[in-house]
């Protein structure tokens, strides 16, 4: 047995509460070590020395270096002591907060058992119900669609269609979203998630000049409300772009500083090197290289005020259902724990999604987001469906990998997604192969966590990276693939189904097929996907097959 590879630490991922009376405990062990059998022994924290109980625990996730052995507990008493027995070859090993040893102690057992000390109401993660089974769509405003015929177009600078520069305006507004509710609605879709509608002067928003005023290129504050309101009463959320690591140089607390310097009773707001910001010098902290977006200090208290205002203001006055935090991981963590206390407290299920491309851990343990843009999921799918770089084998490892980031009830709310505002077009990236293309959103409604579709996927909009990715939905049916929208119309609707929302997961490779299964209780959902250039288990080449059984 290769004990170098054990792995156990408790009150993380690898133990974790998902709820008053319920534990999750993983162990890591090395992936060779195929003979091996883990036994969890636990017991009441207070008892735990004179009696034990045992269970044996099961692989349930593998990766291209380990095993990851889980059991599920319901507790009577929710302060528990535990410790793992390993058997191989007729040989019996311990392990426990010592390490890996041939013999254990019961009667001393208080000194090195693992444990959970106490459940505590407020310290485990609940899951955002409404986000197991979310459909969402993320809708780049300005290229969605024109509502309001009568309003003020002179800004608009391309023909709807037209191929868009970085400073395109097509004229996509907010009615335009109210108009295709019905259309939405009708595809599976029962979330929007709207890339940022506060006013600016770009056509992204990524820059706001204030945050409490709609664009008047989308619309008015009546508008959006409309929208928030029309949508509840088909069943759907909305969730925000909240951009709290960065302004634009326009905001009046910026044009301040300009002009007073330190003098500026908003000089600390931001991160400047002199007595005045300057733009040519860029000698102040920005996003990427963009001048003009200074980064905003959220580490002073004044900012803090004023973007806590800001995300209570849009729950209070439009009762929008979530934030996603834009550039999230270089907000500090300090920032993120008062977000969720302030906006928890205002709406306990307003979803907080952060912006991290990366392994989120640390801002995913229960007192910063909920969840992630699940990036490394489409990484995941662009080198499974795309670049050809795994295997079936491999890419049931990847995922596992993926999930083993995070806790269960943290997986149930990540955002996957293949494409968004800010990469190329899944469907481009996969050289327009519409089979392999329905294969990938197929994973991405039974992987667990929340599906997003970024707008246009239904009808195979096609572009490169930004601002390419960004073109107008094409509104002409005619040029569409019904048999193809369909098909995505079909497979939206499994998310409905309780086994993909509550069921537990596992991933593997059999006979170069991705089988990815979902259990509940005595029932099971399995998608079959085959890249494979042969017919297998009855699925042709770039196909997939969802089999539903009891």
């Amino acid at each position: 047995m290769n004990q170098y590879a054990l792995l156990h630490t408790p009150d993380s991922r690898y133990c974790f509460a998902v709820g008053r009376n319920e534990i999750v405990i993983r162990l890591r062990t090395a992936k060779e070590d195929k003979d091996i059998k883990v036994f969890l022994v636990y017991g009441p924290k207070y008892g735990f020395q004179e009696k034990q109980l045992e269970l044996e625990m099961t692989a349930h996730y593998e990766d291209n270096l380990y095993k990851y052995y889980e059991k599920r507990l319901q507790l009577n008493d929710v302060r528990l002591a535990y410790i793992f027995r390993i058997e191989e070859q007729g040989k019996k090993w311990f392990y426990s907060e010592d390490g890996l040893t041939e013999d254990y102690s019961f009667p001393e057992a208080f000194y090195n058992f693992f444990q959970m000390p106490y459940i505590n109401e407020n310290d485990y993660v609940e899951t955002v119900d409404w986000m197991r089974g979310a459909v969402f769509y993320q809708i780049f405003v300005d290229r969605f669609r024109v509502g309001d015929v009568n309003k003020d177009i002179s800004y608009v600078n391309m023909r709807w269609g037209d191929k868009p520069t970085p400073k395109s305006f097509a004229g996509g507004d907010l009615k335009g979203i109210t108009e295709k509710l019905d259309y939405l609605d009708e595809l599976g879709i029962n979330a929007i998630y709207l890339t940022p509608i506060f006013k600016s002067k770009s056509n992204h928003k990524y820059d706001i000049e204030d945050y409490k005023t709609i664009d008047p290129m989308f619309g008015t504050l009546d508008d959006f409300k409309e929208l928030v309101q029309k949508a509840h009463e088909k069943g759907m959320k909305i969730v925000l772009d909240a951009v709290f690591n960065h302004c634009s140089m326009d905001m009046p607390q910026f044009q301040d500083v300009l002009k007073l310097g330190r003098k500026s009773k908003y000089y600390n707001w931001f991160m400047i090197d002199g007595d005045f910001p300057d733009p040519e010098k860029m000698n102040y902290e920005c996003f990427a290289h963009c001048n003009y977006m200074p980064k905003l200090n959220t580490a002073n208290e004044g900012v803090q005020e004023f973007l806590l205002d800001v995300a209570l203001y849009w729950i209070r006055v439009a009762d929008i259902d979530g934030w996603r935090l834009d550039v999230s991981d270089e907000v500090s963590h300090e920032f993120w724990r008062q977000f969720r206390r302030e906006v928890k407290a205002e709406k306990n299920d307003c979803v907080i999604i952060g912006e991290n491309w990366h392994d989120a851990y640390s801002y995913l343990m229960g007192d910063q987001y909920d969840s992630i843009m699940n990036y490394a999921f489409t990484k995941a799918c662009l080198d499974y469906f795309a670049r050809d770089n795994f295997n079936a084998k491999q890419m049931a490892e990847k995922l596992n990998a993926i999930l083993m980031r995070n806790t269960a009830p943290i997986n149930a709310m990540m955002l996957n997604l293949l494409d968004s505002h800010d990469t190329h077009r899944f469907y481009t990236e996969l050289k327009c192969d519409k089979k392999k293309f329905l294969c990938a959103i197929a994973l991405e409604v039974v992987f667990p966590g929340a599906t997003c579709l970024y707008y246009g996927t239904e009808i195979c909009t096609e572009g490169g990276y930004d601002p390419d990715s960004r073109r107008c939905f094409d509104w002409n049916t005619k040029n569409w693939d019904m048999d193809f929208y369909h098909e995505v119309q079909k497979l939206l609707k499994l998310k409905k189904n309780e086994i993909i929302q509550r069921g537990i997961v596992r991933i593997r490779e059999v006979d170069e097929l991705l089988l990815v299964e979902r259990r509940l209780d005595d029932k099971k959902l399995v998608l079959k996907i085959n890249l494979t250039d042969q017919k297998r288990d009855g699925i042709e080449p770039s196909g997939y097959q969802v089999i539903e059984e009891v």
